[in-house]
């Protein structure tokens, strides 16, 4: 085997039999690639859980193989990401077959020399973060293993610092040398697309070769299919997150004449793919379960579909929001209290309140309330600026008479609610202890009141809440918050500017994203106020009641 090496995709078999794996076709493309593509540059995106950094992985291990005197500096967005690749390839030199001797016995976690390497001043194999100093290094391969991540990304300024760093490389690199990008885009101005459009070699797999997306539908039951359909079928999808669901031919939806027909409107974004790059792992249930648990359409786009929109693209429309100018109320059937808006039952509600100091560039203290209904849509019925001080006391100090606390617990007798949440950042520290204080007295149980610190980008807190509602049409507005500032604060917003006035649409975004509470007992006092009936005074649903909707 010394005086005849093998190919790379020999050598990846090898150690794929011997880990127990099925070697997918799409394996095999990437190791075909990785070996023949010659390109001083180049780009590999692949599909998130494909297996691509385990293959780059077996990949240096065999370049060392074919050279010893190899040396590779490998780029990540932090040293613990770097290390990561270059334990994975020490693994393969020590077990592979055709590695037998090749590794000292103690290799270093973050270099090391293979056994009959040249250089003891550049190692074998070089792991830094990007933020590392690399000056005085050289190498024959640098790799930028997933050097884009969503924190080094997320300004202008930071996606600047990201590129200058990069350019290091070209003082890094010998004569010669390949420069390899491997990862998935986070950003539509995206390192990856950059050097693509500069000419670096472009290896590029999504999850499907083919996806067309319908977001107007409200009133459509049939939508084409555009793509041809491998032996695998549609993949039809809905939503995204918590809501998403991959439906089942003849069970959700029926295939007429190359469309797929719903028996009514489906009301929420509409995904159809065909030709899936591995279906033997990413089966329908595994690919809706990824789906539920990627926040929003562009993070699913841009980690499946290799496709990042502009984040200016993104602002948010006002106008996708359908007015209403009903108020809930509540009802008693066959021992059970519900409550309803129109025609429709209300099942959960959160209300969320990020308190302010009242500072001159502060934020307003914002209240906003939002209702869900059995379907899942969800109704933005407050939005509400609280002014003066965060509670006022009489002369004894104890007793709150006035300010933004007694306007919450208004609202919370008002709607029956049964959990504010209070986001306590900055000035929010200490407002929860006295909201609290503030309901005792005013003897209202069974409301509780929910910390909560956001260390998140708000920009991005605010996208992935309000993307899917307002692409699917699943969010409505009551009037007043339509007429309001509000709507202006929605309509200017843009999530490439860190300081602007966004405190309602941020409030409201965190009771949308906040799961809801649907069991319990109705917050309430000991007079009496606004009691809904007596037989029970939940209007959430349970289990094990019969109900009826009255007239009225």
């Amino acid at each position: 085997m010394e005086n005849r090496p093998v190919d790379f995709l020999t050598f990846f078999i090898v150690w794929a039999r011997l880990q127990g794996w099925a070697v997918p076709l799409l394996h095999v493309r990437i190791c075909q690639w990785l070996e023949h593509c010659r390109d001083p540059e180049r780009v590999l995106m692949v599909f998130r859980g494909a297996g691509k950094s385990t293959i780059y992985a077996i990949y240096k291990a065999w370049k060392l193989y074919r050279n010893r005197s190899h040396r590779s500096l490998v780029w990540s967005a932090d040293n613990e990401t770097a290390g990561m690749l270059t334990a994975d390839t020490i693994n393969v030199l020590r077990n592979h077959p055709l590695c037998r001797g090749m590794l000292p016995s103690k290799p270093g976690a973050k270099r090391f020399w293979v056994t009959g390497a040249k250089d003891a001043r550049n190692a074998s194999m070089r792991a830094v973060g990007v933020t590392s100093n690399a000056t005085g290094a050289r190498a024959d391969d640098v790799d930028f293993d997933d050097i884009e991540v969503p924190g080094n990304i997320e300004t202008a300024e930071a996606r600047l610092k990201l590129r200058q760093r990069v350019s290091e490389s070209t003082h890094i690199a010998v004569p010669g040398a390949q420069k390899t990008y491997s990862g998935t885009p986070h950003t539509h101005d995206s390192i990856y697309n950059e050097r693509i459009k500069g000419g670096a070699a472009v290896l590029k797999i999504p999850l499907f070769e083919h996806s067309t997306r319908y977001t107007d539908t409200l009133k459509r039951t049939r939508y084409p299919i555009s793509a041809p359909v491998g032996a695998d079928g549609l993949y039809v999808m809905t939503g995204i997150h918590k809501g998403a669901k991959m439906l089942k031919e003849g069970v959700d939806y029926l295939v007429e004449a190359d469309h797929v027909v719903f028996p009514k409107p489906p009301g929420v974004v509409v995904d159809i793919c065909t030709m899936c790059a591995w279906p033997e792992r990413f089966t329908r249930k595994e690919i809706e379960i990824r789906r539920q648990e990627t926040l929003t359409l562009n993070a699913w786009d841009s980690q499946y579909g290799l496709e990042a929109k502009p984040l200016g693209e993104q602002r948010l429309d006002p106008g996708m929001m359908k007015p209403y100018a009903v108020e809930p109320v509540i009802r008693s059937a066959n021992g059970e209290v519900s409550m309803w808006l129109g025609k429709v039952r209300i099942v959960a509600a959160s209300l969320r309140w990020d308190p302010s100091s009242g500072k001159l560039k502060s934020d307003v203290s914002a209240l906003a309330l939002i209702l869900q209904d059995e379907m899942g849509r969800r109704y933005w019925h407050r939005a509400e600026a609280l002014r003066g001080r965060v509670a006022e006391f009489a002369d004894d100090g104890k007793t709150i008479t006035g300010g933004q606390v007694a306007e919450i617990v208004k609202m919370v007798k008002q709607f029956h609610l049964m959990r504010v949440t209070v986001e306590t950042n900055g000035i929010g520290g200490f407002a929860p202890d006295v909201l609290k204080a503030a309901l005792k007295q005013a003897k209202v149980t069974g409301c509780g009141v929910t910390e909560v610190h956001s260390s998140a980008s708000k920009n991005r807190r605010i996208l992935e809440a309000w993307e899917d509602p307002l692409a699917s049409g699943t969010i409505w507005a009551h009037t007043s918050v339509i007429d309001g500032p509000a709507w202006e604060q929605m309509r200017d917003w843009n999530p490439a500017v860190t300081d602007q006035a966004d405190d309602y649409i941020d409030a409201a975004a965190g009771a949308i994203t906040e799961t809801p509470e649907r069991i319990g007992r109705v917050a309430s006092d000991s007079v009496g106020w606004n009691s809904p009936p007596k037989a029970r005074d939940d209007w959430r649903p349970s289990a094990g009641v019969h109900e009826v909707e009255l007239e009225g």
